[in-house]
Parts: C-alpha cells; structure tokens; sequence
C-alpha cells in the first residue's frame, strides 16, 4: 500500500472537475436511512450521485414482509440480495422523477484481480444516478469471518456473493482481501473523480445501552464502521498515489460523513415534511411482494416495506445527522480556509472584497476530517485546527484520531481528550476562540460525550483538562460576551449545556442555563454591539427555531 500523506508536504491540486458525488454505503438503504435527504437533494439539482455498496446486504436471506412473522420463509441469500437491488432501482426512479419500474441499463465493471462489479444507471433529463454492487460478503459462518474482522484482523478473506439472475455473476469463486476492498475502493474513485465523497461514520459514539443490531458498546451496525473505516482509508490511499504519480497533483474532493443508529440516542432533528420525503423513497425501497416489478427473485427489501420505517421505533428515518459538524470554509482576512482532498488549503481573494477565491494552496496536514477552526492570535497570526486521522491501517494496527494545530506554515499535534487509542476515535471536531487576554481556547467533545479543553496562553498549551457536565452532541458554539468572558454551548439530550468564564481570564467551568426547551439539533451562537448573546438552535422534529438573549 502507498504510503500516508506526509502532514508537512504540500502538492499542486488537480482541476476539480464537474460536480459528481460519490457515496459509499455498506448496505442497500443506508443512503436512504442516514444521508437523505441529501441525496435526492443532489439529483435534483442536477449533480449525478454514484452510490457504491460494499456488501452484498444478503444477510440471512430471509425476505420477510414487515410486521408479520419471519421463521416461514426460505433463506435464499442470492435472492434477497437481488431483491434489495431492485428496491433500490425503485428508490432512485423515483428520486430521478421517473415511474419506479422503469428500465435500467447494465454494465459489467472489471475490477481487477478477478473482481467484477453490475453498475446500474438510469438518467431523466439532468439528473444522472449509478448503483454500483461489489457483493462483498455480510459474514460467513465458517470461519466466522466479516467485513469488521476483513478491516480489523490480518489473514480474513470473504468471498464474493452473487445476486440472482445478476449480469456479474462470479463463476470464479473470487475473494476479497482487505488490499484488494481498499484497490477497487480507491480504483473507483479514480474512474468517476467524484467532486464529493459521502461515508458513513468511521467512529461511532460509544453507547453503553446498544439497540437491536448495533454492536456491542457503539451506536452504529458493525457493517457501517468498517465500511466507512475502509472508505477513508482508501481516500487516503487515492491521494497518497495520486500526489505520487506522474501528474504529481492531489485530487480535489470533500467528504461528508452521515452518523448511522446514532439517531436513535438523541432527538430527532427532521421537520415531518422531510420524514415524508424520506418515507417515500423508503416506501418504494421496501416494494411489497405482489408487485410486479420485472425481477423473479423480489420487488424490494420487504422488511423495510408499507409504513415499517415510520412505525419503528428506532426512529432512524427522523434524523440525518453529519459526523463532522462545522465551518467547512472559513474566510479570514484575504484568504479563505477549507478541507479539499483530504487536506487543509488556502485560497486568496482575486480582488479585494470581491469574494472570489483563486486556486486552492495546499497547507498539507495529513488525512484530516471536513471541518475547521479558524483564529487570529493578538499579534495577527492565523491558526488552525483540524481532526486528523492519524493513524488508519486496521488489519492488525493502529487505528488513532488526534487534533493539529497549522502555524506559521507547519503542522503540529496537540493530541486528544483521551489517550487509549480507540477513545481517540471518538474525538469530537475542534472549536476555537481567542479571549481578550490573548490566550487561545480551544474545546472538542471527548468519548464520554463531554467537552474537553486546552489553553494556549504566552506560547504554551495547558494540558487538556474534562470540563464536566452533561453530554452533549459534536458541533460546539464558542462566542464571547461584551465582558470578554468566554461561552461554550452544545446540545444535550433534553436541553443546551453552557459553559463559561465566572470572570474574564478565569478557567471555563459548567455553568447550566435554566428553562431552555429540548434542542433538535446543534446551536449556533452570535455576540452583538451591545456584548449580549444570540443562542439559537432548531426544536426537535420541527422547522421552527428557538432563540434566547443573555
């Protein structure tokens, strides 16, 4: 494999070319679930969407119908595998305008090393979608192998899973192997050169109380994580050749990262009429087996058919949540900061004032997740600061997070909130301030779901140091007041956790607001003229925003 980005290297970008979102699911109807309503929201303004799904999502091989019983009915893991293809070809027809029964067109992808792949593509107008279906095997019984034990462990093949009647089907008895996963992976991004890369989340919430098929002691199915986990690592592997190759530029991409189960934990952040929207194209997904769709093994995953999303009450249609919540471009003074190729750039202003930003400027930093923070120090220097994946191998080693600061055009660690390796992971993205003072607050949510900080005061950081209070979702607000004193505010289960300087230059502590109403999503905080503070945040399962003046 390519060696990692080197975090101090700086390449010339590649064009970014015509938009063109790529998303990489581990199932059939993870797209559905946890990234619409963005997906549909593509198409429909025309941006073609090629979704990848790295299993064969053949489970059992039971195709049950919802709400009723499921010991009666035949494991036939080619069918029900085919017959979630077929729901999905309902979903995107219907996403894409058209009647969900219409006619796809079929290729047959080589992938190399034996490996083949059906792409589906169907086209209405402008709008432009591609189902690209790998058939990595779910989990074999013998020897209990699985895509998380393919990621983790060395020595795990699983083969590849024929759908029934499928053009691609494999006579060859072809494997896959964790390098060959992350080359076809890495292969099809450099074929379609998507302007986006959408994932699942690679570092799930710990969760003490797991539901239903969550794994044991995290917020997420254990197929999300490793195919998300697989996903960044195979970005990282794009970029690394990429930069190393002949051209010698680095692809121009950003990423979005959807949480999965996690949307069960927490209140649900969708306005009814997006549950609708979403509802509808699960509805079709889900088919019902008296329809006559053309396809012999299924017309759907009837599991998830009639009204069975809206009815669970794991409630995962209610909710879309991002992995990396934050400033995704950060425009301070002449230049504008953002996360492209998995690398932070700079841009400046062509002309002042005008808002037009030139060429992006590589800064380097590693394999880095999407959003930023941005600061002025007292004397004018610019810092950032980034979640870096420090360490992704898998397959037997290190798997790490940690949080870089950018000064004065080089790179450093300023570690994590945790220090066992796997707590790392669930490092929230850093957010900034500068006091008055002139000391650099710097905050990121910790795996216990709380808020962890560190101070740069007269060039040296403090240690991190746990702030205590409630828990609270990634995506913190930092403002200060017309006091100079600092403000912390995140969403918690049932209200807005705030933390604050008692005086200004005093440590940041737990200071609870009293009387404020469920939060729906994360907040968002202003100051003002007059030192006060705008705290606003949607209410849960609606469209409506609260606000409040301190």
């Amino acid at each position: 494999m390519a060696a990692p980005p080197d975090p101090l290297a700086t390449q010339p970008y590649g064009e970014m070319g015509t938009p063109l979102v790529m998303q990489v699911l581990a199932h059939p109807d993870d797209d559905l679930f946890f990234m619409n309503p963005d997906t549909v929201h593509s198409l429909q303004a025309g941006t073609p969407v090629v979704s990848v799904y790295v299993t064969a999502g053949e489970s059992t091989g039971v195709n049950h119908e919802p709400f009723g019983p499921r010991h009666h009915h035949r494991h036939d893991r080619a069918a029900y595998s085919s017959a979630r293809h077929q729901g999905l070809r309902q979903a995107y027809a219907t996403m894409l305008g058209l009647p969900h029964f219409t006619p796809w067109t079929t290729e047959v992808l080589d992938l190399g090393g034996g490996l083949r792949a059906e792409m589906d593509a169907l086209r209405h107008g402008d709008r432009h979608a591609r189902l690209v279906f790998l058939q990595v095997s779910m989990h074999e019984p013998a020897p209990g192998a699985s895509l998380p034990l393919m990621w983790s462990r060395p020595g795990i093949a699983l083969p590849y899973v024929d759908a029934r009647d499928a053009p691609a089907a494999d006579d060859r008895h072809s494997v896959y192997t964790h390098q060959r996963l992350l080359d076809v992976l890495a292969g099809l991004m450099e074929r379609f050169r998507p302007t986006e890369i959408r994932t699942l989340d690679p570092d799930p919430d710990i969760q003490a109380h797991t539901v239903g098929a969550e794994q044991p002691g995290f917020s997420d199915h254990r197929d999300h994580t490793a195919a998300a986990l697989f996903t960044w690592k195979a970005m990282a592997q794009w970029v690394s050749r990429s930069a190393a190759g002949a051209a010698g530029v680095v692809p121009a991409f950003t990423t979005t990262a959807y949480r999965g189960y996690y949307a069960h934990h927490w209140p649900y952040n969708l306005p009814p009429a997006t549950v609708a929207l979403k509802a509808r194209f699960l509805f079709q997904y889900g088919g019902n087996a008296a329809w006559q769709c053309g396809n012999k093994a299924g017309c759907g995953d009837y599991g998830q058919g009639e009204n069975e999303p809206l009815a669970n009450r794991k409630g995962w249609i209610r909710s879309t949540h991002r992995r990396y919540s934050g400033a995704h471009r950060i425009v301070a003074g002449p230049y504008a900061y953002e996360v492209l190729g998995n690398r932070a750039v700079r841009r400046a202003e062509t002309r002042p004032g005008s808002g037009v930003w030139g060429e992006p400027q590589d800064l380097g930093g590693g394999t880095l997740a999407p959003a930023l923070s941005c600061v002025r120090t007292r004397d004018g220097e610019t810092l950032l600061f980034a979640l870096r994946f420090a360490v992704l191998e898998g397959h037997g080693g290190p798997n790490t997070r940690d949080i870089v600061m950018w000064r004065g055009g080089g790179w450093s660690s300023l570690g994590s909130p945790e220090t066992d390796q796997d707590r790392t992971r669930r490092t929230g993205v850093p957010v900034a301030v500068t006091a008055p003072d002139g000391s650099v607050h710097l905050f990121a949510r910790n795996a216990a779901k709380g808020v962890s900080t560190r101070v740069l005061t007269a060039g040296v950081w403090s240690p991190w140091r746990d702030l205590g209070g409630g828990e609270v979702q990634d995506g913190l607000a930092v403002v200060t007041d017309g006091r100079g004193r600092i403000h912390v505010f995140g969403s918690g289960h049932t209200t807005v956790h705030h933390w604050t300087q008692p005086s200004p230059a005093a440590p940041v502590a737990y200071a609870p607001l009293k009387h404020l109403p469920t939060p729906g999503d994360i907040p968002t905080a202003a100051g003002s003229p007059t030192g006060t503070i705008t705290l606003t945040y949607p209410l849960p399962a609606s469209s409506t925003e609260y606000s409040a003046r301190f």
